[in-house]
């Protein structure tokens, strides 16, 4: 059975069946206004925890981690919906319902409702009341439960926490930036050979026939007369001409190297953080009237 003392352990942690299967997360604890004892557990189920069903606590055990219930998960989610009263409590009928769903004795519970752990009566063992929750925002208080209530050191206890007596840190993701160097590529001289057409113009000189008469004079007169006086005669002359000539030869005409240079860009980046919100609930406490001993159950 879980003790007062243990409720702290309880709240927020995973809640599994006799088999090993999670069922979910234990949300509230609700108490016997009168005995002080936890009597129910409620359980966030479903995908994205929208729902909420409720537990018997009196056989459920911690085990390490987690909260195990001697009830399947498909009998715990298919458990009655009931509503709780502004108060955080249970009414007679809600509780009689999910007494009957879970198959337990409701003349035992009142039976055992009427009797505190040492044995003594507990006051005024009037008709069942409603039970009443104390949930996750306050650690479970364990001494001083009126009769018939849920104040005492508890509430007490809640109250200053919820005055400010408790302070919670805000933490939220910050996005880093920095650069890395990376090969994005290659770059390389080569060198290859092309033909071109090229056109150069030169002078070239070549030789013509030209006939040159001249008279006898007294000057050639010997040179004339040395021949035969008249006949046939031939002489030939070799002419002469120039043509373009090419040759090549290589010269060296320019280097070429490769270098880098650095240049610089703006470059914008997005991400996505996480920041954590801290708004402030607030709970109105009003003095419990009903006194007179009724069996009324909170939830921690």
């Amino acid at each position: 059975m879980i003790t007062r003392e243990e409720i702290a352990n309880v709240l927020d942690q995973p809640v599994y069946d006799g088999d090993g299967n999670k069922i979910g997360d234990a949300k509230h604890v609700f108490f016997d206004d009168m005995t002080g004892r936890p009597e129910w557990v409620s359980v966030k189920t479903g995908m994205f925890g929208s729902a909420e069903s409720f537990v018997p606590i009196r056989d459920a055990a911690l085990v390490q981690d987690h909260l195990e219930v001697p009830y399947g998960k498909d009998q715990v989610k298919g458990a009655p919906s009931v509503d709780v009263d502004a108060g955080g409590h249970l009414s007679e009928t809600e509780e009689h319902r999910l007494y009957d769903y879970y198959g337990i004795n409701w003349d035992s519970v009142l039976s055992e409702a009427e009797h505190t752990d040492d044995g003594r009566f507990a006051a005024g063992p009037g008709p069942a009341g409603t039970a009443g929750a104390a949930g996750a925002a306050g650690a479970a208080g364990v001494a001083g439960t009126t009769p018939g209530g849920t104040t005492g050191r508890e509430d007490a206890a809640r109250r200053e926490a919820m005055r400010g007596g408790e302070a919670m840190t805000r933490s939220e993701e910050q996005m880093r930036v920095g650069v890395e160097r990376h090969e994005s590529g290659r770059a390389r001289l080569r060198k290859y050979v092309v033909t071109e057409e090229v056109q150069q113009t030169v002078p070239v000189t070549h030789e013509e026939v030209r006939v040159v008469r001249e008279p006898i004079t007294d000057a050639n007169r010997d040179e004339a007369m040395a021949g035969p006086e008249i006949g046939e005669a031939e002489h030939e002359v070799t002419l002469h001409a120039e043509r373009p000539v090419v040759e090549t030869e290589t010269v060296p005409v320019e280097r070429v190297r490769m270098t880098t240079e650095e240049l610089t860009e703006n470059e914008t980046v997005r991400g996505q953080v996480r920041k954590e919100r801290i708004e402030a609930e607030t709970e109105t406490f009003a003095e419990d009237e009903t006194r007179r001993g009724g069996k009324r159950r909170g939830r921690e």
